[in-house]
Order: structure tokens, then C-alpha cells, then sequence
């Protein structure tokens, strides 16, 4: 319950409410005492002290046959303080002073006085002036302190102000009132927003999200949270079907493999058994399992170097080649293939040389991974051609092209996965199912793309372009 409530919007929006409340009473009392106060040998009190201090001050006046005398403990509080004290009788004229500074006059007019009850901080006091009544005799005095003190009136309509005076105070309370429920309404409402996008985002962790309309002050939230979803579904979805192409994959080479390990036992059995009398049966056997076991070692380098190209464990060694004579020389070692000796295969170039930068070894195995794949996967009729050219601003153009049996778009679009094998496999069942995404992973290695473009019933055309530079 303690974890649910400080996960609680509501909760945090009313401690926060409450925070600044505290904080602004704080700021609002120390603001109050910085401007409204002043430092006094008893420590801190309101800037309405030296007038308050001069009006009691009378309790340590007397009157001795209209003289008049001020108690010890009064000029032992001014003396505490550092104030000065001047005594006016009726007259006008100075009649007791004690630490009054030289520049103050021992005589005064009325109007002097009523100047001088009302004068601002200078020569580094301000004044305060009071009277003290004793048996029909009547003196002013006069006390300086020694703070730049303010000394405003304030006027009003004393009537008004007393009139509006409790309507004024239901205003406030009223404003107050309604300032706290709005922030509560708002708080209520903000914390409803803010759990249905907590629930939503568990909802997509759950993937169990139903989209939210994309309206209101938190539409663009709304409109994330909605793009988040499809994007996790799309992942999912693409995650399952490679972890099923890859499960079929895995099958499908386990299959690859046992199938020519079968004969390769089976003859090693009968050479074993010594079923192989003659010397020409002994060859023949001995040459299947040969075939058999290249066979398996290419299945093998074919997952090896996969898995090498994609980790960039793979030997890179990159050199400048002449292209056309590189690639004539791949299309008749293809062609004299003695598993291609009856197939088409054509090369054409309209330029003399082309010079280019690659792994001669890697950027072979590419190229002859699609025109094997081309030959393979086509009927023995089909033609393959392979042409290169320049372009300026691309780069070198290279293609293979067939007039086969074509590929469709599905198939087209998880062409080179790694973990995907092709519909149309029945014209030879060796291979990896690694050729195409062996060649793409080399050409990528280059700095270059290949792409492919094919119709059904209309032939293939993959083509790789490789930099300029």
C-alpha cells in the first residue's frame, strides 16, 4: 500500500501543493522580517520599534517643580542602545540632552518639530518625536537611532474600508478556496490521464495495448504510444518469423547433412566389411564418399563463413582488380564446370577495363553464389548473363541475369535472409540456402548493395553496385 501511494500522481500533486504552500510561507515571513526589521541589542524586531520605544520612553520621565528628570534605567536603555535623547520645554528650547550629536539645534519652532516627526534617515539618524505631560506642563522630546527607518502614512476611508473590511475577507477565503479545488480537480483529472498512459505502456509490455484516441492536451502521447505499439507488433511478428524460418532452416541443413552422410556410412560399412573384392569397386565407392564428404565440408563453409561475415571475423584483404578480364575469367570457370557444361552462360562488356578495389576471393564467392543460384534454381534452357559497367556518379554496375522462371514479391522480401530457403528447390536439392545471404553479407563488406528485381515466368536480374571511390 506505501509503494501504491507514492506511486500515486494525486499523492505527489498534493505534497507538491502543499511544498510550495511552506516554501512561499517561508519566503513570505523571511521576506517580511528582511524588509519590515532591525537589528537591536536584544535581536531582531520590527521597524515600528524606535517609534513604539519613543512613546513608552515617557515612563522614565518626571517632573520636579516643573524641572524635569529622567530616570537611570532610561539613559541606561539609550546608552544600550546607542540612541541620543533631547528634551524641548513649551518654549521651544533644549532643557536636557544626553549623547546628542553637534549638528541638532538647542531650539525649535512648532513647525520645526512637526518637520522634524516626519523627516527621512540623515546624518546617519532618524528621529522620532513624542511628548511627555506632567501637572499642566508639557515637554517634547526628541530620541535619534541609528537605522534608515521609512516613515509612510497610509490614508483611507476609514468608513469604506470598515464596511468592505468582512466582505474583503469572504473574497480571499473564497479565492483561496476555489484556487485549491481547481488545483484538486486538476490534480484528480491529471492523475486519471496519467494512469490510463502508465496502463497503456504496461498494456504494451504485455502486448495486450488497444489504441487510445489521439485527442486532447496529451494527443501526441496518445499518438507515441499508439506508433510504439505497432512498431513492438511488427518486431514481434518479424521475430517469429525468423525464429520459424530459422527452425525450418535448421531442419532443412540438418536434413542437407544427414543426406550425404547416409552414403558415406553405408559404403564405409561395405569397405569395412571388405564387400569391395576388386580394386575398380574400391574406387568407385571411395569416390562417392569423396563426393559425399565435399559435400558436407561445403555445407559446413558455408555456415562458418556466414556467421564469420556477420560477427567481421572474416579475412578482409582489398586490392585494386581489372574487373571485365576478373569476371570473363569467373564466367568460364563456371561454364566449364562439368555441372554446367550444357548451360548457357553468357558475359558482356562494353568497355575495354574496368578497374576496381576488392577481395578478389570473397568478391568471387559472391558473384558465383548467384550464378550458381541462377543455373540452379532454372530450368536447363534458361540463359545467365552477366554484364558490368561504369557509372560516374554510382559507381560499378555488375548483374546477373536470367530468363527463367522469375521469383514472386513474397519471396523477393526475405530473399537474402539468412535463415530462408527459396520455394524453388526441386530442380537440385543441394546447397546451404546460405548462397544469397552469403553474397549480400560480402557485397555490404564492400561498401556496395545489391538488389534484385523479378517477375514470374519473366527471369531475374540481381544487380551490385560497388563505389566509386
Amino acid at each position: 500500500m506505501k509503494n501504491r501511494w507514492k506511486r500515486n500522481p494525486l499523492v505527489r500533486i498534493v505534497v507538491f501543493l502543499a511544498t510550495l504552500i511552506l516554501i512561499g510561507a517561508a519566503l513570505g515571513i523571511g521576506l517580511f522580517y528582511y524588509a519590515f526589521s532591525i537589528p537591536e541589542p536584544e535581536g531582531l524586531s520590527l521597524a515600528a520599534w524606535p517609534n513604539r520605544f519613543t512613546d513608552n520612553f515617557s515612563i522614565w520621565m518626571g517632573n520636579e517643580d516643573g524641572i524635569i528628570t529622567i530616570e537611570d534605567i532610561g539613559l541606561e536603555r539609550l546608552d544600550e542602545y546607542g540612541l541620543w535623547l533631547q528634551v524641548i520645554d513649551e518654549s521651544g528650547q533644549e532643557v536636557f540632552s544626553h549623547n546628542k550629536p553637534a549638528d541638532y539645534p538647542s531650539d525649535y519652532s512648532a513647525s520645526e518639530l512637526v518637520e522634524l516627526a516626519e523627516s527621512e534617515y540623515e546624518n546617519g539618524n532618524t528621529v522620532f518625536v513624542s511628548n511627555y505631560e506632567e501637572s499642566g506642563y508639557t515637554w517634547n522630546y526628541i530620541i535619534g537611532f541609528p537605522y534608515a527607518i521609512g516613515k509612510y502614512m497610509l490614508y483611507y476611508n476609514g468608513e469604506t474600508v470598515s464596511r468592505l473590511s468582512p466582505m474583503f475577507r469572504t473574497v480571499i477565503f473564497f479565492m483561496i478556496f476555489l484556487g485549491i479545488s481547481l488545483f484538486l480537480i486538476y490534480g484528480f483529472w491529471l492523475t486519471r490521464q496519467m494512469g490510463k498512459i502508465s496502463r497503456g505502456i504496461g498494456a504494451v509490455s504485455l502486448r495486450t495495448y488497444q489504441k487510445l484516441p489521439e485527442k486532447g492536451i496529451f494527443n501526441e502521447i496518445y499518438a507515441k504510444l499508439n506508433q510504439m505499439d505497432v512498431e513492438i507488433r511488427q518486431s514481434d511478428q518479424l521475430k517469429n518469423e525468423t525464429e520459424r524460418a530459422r527452425q525450418e532452416w535448421i531442419a532443412n541443413i540438418t536434413h542437407d547433412l544427414k543426406t550425404p552422410l547416409s552414403p558415406v556410412k553405408g559404403y564405409a560399412e561395405l569397405l569395412a566389411c571388405g564387400t569391395a573384392s576388386d580394386s575398380q569397386t574400391v574406387q568407385e565407392y571411395g569416390s562417392i564418399i569423396l563426393k559425399n564428404v565435399d559435400h558436407v565440408e561445403k555445407l559446413i563453409n558455408d555456415l562458418k563463413l556466414t556467421y564469420q561475415l556477420e560477427s567481421g571475423a572474416v579475412p578482409f584483404h582489398p586490392k585494386q582488380v581489372q574487373l571485365v578480364r576478373y569476371l570473363k575469367e569467373l564466367v568460364i570457370e563456371i561454364a566449364n564446370d562439368p555441372a554446367f557444361s550444357n548451360r548457357s552462360i553468357e558475359f558482356a562488356c562494353d568497355l575495354p577495363e574496368i578497374t576496381a578495389v576488392i577481395d578478389p576471393d570473397l568478391f568471387q564467392r559472391a558473384v558465383c553464389n548467384l550464378v550458381v543460384n541462377a543455373l540452379v534454381h532454372n530450368p536447363p534452357d534458361t540463359t545467365v548473363a552477366v554484364s558490368v559497367s561504369e557509372d560516374k556518379e554510382k559507381g560499378v554496375c555488375l548483374s546477373i541475369r536470367d530468363n527463367g522462371v522469375g521469383i514472386s514479391e513474397t519471396e523477393q522480401e526475405k530473399l537474402f535472409t539468412r535463415y530462408y530457403r527459396g520455394t524453388n528447390t526441386k530442380e537440385k536439392s543441394e546447397g546451404s540456402g546460405l548462397g544469397l545471404a552469403i553474397a549480400k553479407q560480402i557485397v555490404v563488406l564492400h561498401n556496395g548493395e545489391i538488389s534484385v528485381k523479378s517477375e514470374p515466368g519473366a527471369g531475374t536480374v540481381f544487380s551490385i553496385v560497388l563505389p566509386a571511390n
